[in-house]
């Protein structure tokens, strides 16, 4: 009788990921005669386009994550999109959905895959059309949820439950998340005039009704961002609120995808490494505070790493808003301001098209540890809808040991 194979762990690595410009939704936005499809598969034909070592047909699976899977959202993505974009009929795919953290899930879900040896290559991502596919649009939720109090109503809106963060962490106040909102908007602007994001962005063509064009930058950038404009904004989710625009991500539309590998493939192929991954972790919280998800996420990512919270040089941490990601520094013991906390900014002003956002912080992540070579290990990091989080450490291959 043959003998099964052992078990063991295969390394899995971040070859490249790449982004379209995320744009406003709805019908001032950039993408509104854009199909969410289109959008995935623009972002894929420029992945493949980046990757010319890349033999199609060694593309194991495609796992493509939506939040709100219909129209043209639905039709398993990953597999349509797959065709769309050229890959051969032998390349398979599916959806995947865990709202905010759909993108990030895609590529934990293809990387444990590889980890198993099942597969070698995989491409994993995310689409959010917000403008044609609000959140939880055509929704059914069972009514025992709220009829046997099992969540409350408020678990259903997301801005509601940053408002309960506030209320449960008074240390956080409306003045930090504005501040932070702030210097969000702030670091993306340097980031863009530094030229480093532009370099993972693909550009999409649009139309609209003074004809053609292109979308080429983040439509969400507001670098003009005061205290004194912050404090007066409106509070929509509660009167006298401490959530508003500008402390908050936008509604957005955006897709992002990304190449995973076994190191050993993308040696053999002469692919990149851009990043090694060590562990991930997904927790569940009360839904009605959903924004402390990504506290017990990472401390399991951690434990299952053997590392701690000090041998993280780097965070990507999803600004869904901004009192998510305090919550989560305070938790920590981490500074408001720490220079290793989204260097580059993050969704409060680059958006945050749900199920799309995880890959772009593993994006940034990618490009930041190529200029820091001290830094061993990242962290990208997210709360989810409905009290979850999603966490994914990273080990920095051009490491060379501290400075």
């Amino acid at each position: 009788m043959a003998q099964a194979p052992s078990a063991h762990r295969t390394d899995v690595v971040f070859v490249d990921g790449v982004r379209t410009p995320f744009g406003r939704a709805g019908e001032k936005g950039q993408y509104w005669n854009t199909r969410a499809d289109d959008l995935i598969v623009k972002a894929m034909i420029g992945l493949l386009e980046r990757n010319p070592n890349l033999p199609k047909d060694r593309v194991d699976d495609v796992a493509i994550a939506a939040t709100t899977q219909q129209g043209d959202q639905g039709l398993t993505l990953g597999r349509t999109s797959a065709i769309l974009a050229g890959l051969p009929l032998s390349v398979p795919g599916y959806a995947i959905d865990r709202m905010c953290a759909g993108a990030m899930t895609s590529v934990t879900t293809i990387a444990g895959a590889i980890a198993f040896g099942a597969y070698d290559i995989g491409i994993a991502g995310g689409v959010e059309h917000m403008g044609r596919h609000p959140m939880g649009f055509g929704a059914d939720p069972n009514p025992r949820f709220l009829a046997e109090k099992l969540v409350s109503p408020d678990s259903l809106n997301m801005g509601n439950t940053a408002e309960r963060l506030h209320d449960r962490f008074p240390q956080l106040t409306k003045e930090r998340s504005d501040l932070f909102g702030m210097r969000s908007q702030q670091k993306v602007a340097a980031a863009y005039a530094a030229g480093k994001i532009q370099p993972d962005l693909i550009p999409v063509a649009i139309k609209s009704d003074a004809g053609w064009g292109l979308a080429t930058q983040d439509e969400g950038m507001r670098p003009e961002t005061t205290m004194e404009g912050l404090a007066a904004l409106k509070t929509p989710f509660r009167p006298h609120g401490r959530v508003t625009a500008g402390n908050a991500s936008p509604l957005t539309d955006g897709a992002t995808v990304s190449l995973l590998a076994s190191e050993q493939t993308a040696r053999d192929l002469n692919l990149s490494v851009k990043m090694r991954m060590v562990s991930f972790a997904f927790a569940g919280v009360e839904p009605e505070v959903m924004g402390i998800g990504p506290i017990p996420s990472t401390e399991k990512a951690l434990r299952k790493a053997g590392l701690t919270i000090e041998d993280i040089g780097l965070f990507e941490l999803n600004e869904a808003f901004a009192v998510q990601v305090l919550s989560f520094l305070d938790h920590f013991g981490i500074a408001d301001d720490d220079p290793r906390v989204n260097p580059w900014g993050g969704a409060i002003a680059i958006g945050h098209p749900l199920a799309s956002s995880g890959v772009r912080l593993m994006i940034q992540l990618a490009r930041q540890f190529e200029e820091h070579p001290e830094v061993r290990y990242g962290l990208t990091a997210m709360c989810v809808g409905l009290g979850q989080g999603g966490s994914v450490i990273w080990e920095n291959p051009h490491y060379k040991g501290a400075k």
